[in-house]
């Protein structure tokens, strides 16, 4: 079964970050992500999207 959303600590773990730098970036609007009931979730799809963009700017 795949996951669909992930937590920040997933996340962390997937870009391979500290969860407080992923707090930030959250917080920014940086990494796209949204707040259910106060937590951070992150659409693994937006995620993936978000990192081809990053390699795209190089």
């Amino acid at each position: 079964m795949e996951i669909n959303v992930l937590t920040i600590r997933e996340l962390a773990i997937y870009l391979k970050m500290a969860e407080k730098t992923l707090y930030r970036l959250a917080a920014e609007g940086t990494v796209p992500g949204f707040k259910v009931g106060g937590s951070w979730r992150f659409r693994k799809s937006e995620i993936d999207r978000w990192i081809i963009k990053q390699e795209q700017k190089k």
